[in-house]
């Protein structure tokens, strides 16, 4: 009978299989769980209260999602197309490189940008799109869905490198205190600055890794949509 405390486990697995809503999967299953364990219904609702009291700071992001979505509704996307069709000589690829940089010294210094829904996908996202478009004078009928997608991708790709590499280049990080902490757990001597710079050379290697992967993402650019620059610059020297 034992196992059958296990079933909150299979419960959260076909959930996720049959793509059901997650948040209503995670609570049937806790409720389910903590019925077969031999708990009443009012004390699971009592564990599952304190246990989101417990963790509120958590979802304090949650309050930032409707003001994001009101400035993208008045025209946030459309203001950062048309600033970054105004600047010259940009990419999408070197555009990329400069948020995956900017995002790696925010790491350094502890400042937190947003992450994807505050600041890629309504900022990052549409400069992207917009240098891109510009570039190659690209309109919704000439340019390639599948490059738009591709784009968005390597957008989120920039934040998770960056905040991945990058979060570890602050002493005070929750990452650097946590393996410090397990270090000395485990009876193993090591200090937070020692983790620092171990993690510096980790981060420029990412850095260079994906400023090159990023110039090859310009040259594909280039290569497919070349032609469409090079009848812009004769149509404006005409």
């Amino acid at each position: 009978m034992e196992w059958l405390k296990l079933i909150g486990i299979l419960i959260i697995i076909l959930g996720f299989l049959f793509k059901f809503d997650t948040i209503a999967v995670i609570l049937v299953a806790a409720l389910i769980t903590g019925l077969v364990s031999g708990l009443d219904f009012t004390e699971v609702l009592s564990i599952l209260g304190k246990a989101f009291v417990d963790n509120r700071l958590v979802t304090l992001f949650m309050l930032t999602l409707p003001m994001v979505g009101l400035i993208e509704r008045f025209g946030l996307k459309q203001q950062a197309s048309k600033l970054i069709s105004n600047v010259k000589r940009v990419t999408a690829g070197r555009l990329l490189t400069l948020y995956l940089i900017i995002r790696e010294i925010a790491g350094i210094a502890s400042i937190r940008v947003g992450g994807h829904p505050q600041f890629v996908r309504p900022l990052i996202n549409p400069m992207v799109q917009g240098a891109l478009r510009t570039r190659y004078n690209l309109t919704d009928a000439t340019i390639d869905a599948k490059d738009i997608e591709k784009l968005k991708a390597e957008a989120s790709a920039m934040e998770n490198y960056g905040n991945f590499f990058g979060q570890n280049l602050f002493v005070g990080a929750a990452g650097v205190l946590l393996m410090v902490g397990t270090f000395s757990s485990l009876h193993i001597k090591v200090n937070a600055i020692d983790l620092v710079l171990a993690s510096i050379p980790v981060a420029v290697i990412t850095l260079l890794l994906i400023w090159i992967k990023n110039m090859m993402l310009d040259r594909y650019f280039n290569k497919k949509y070349g032609r469409n620059e090079v009848k812009t610059h004769e149509s404006n020297n005409n």
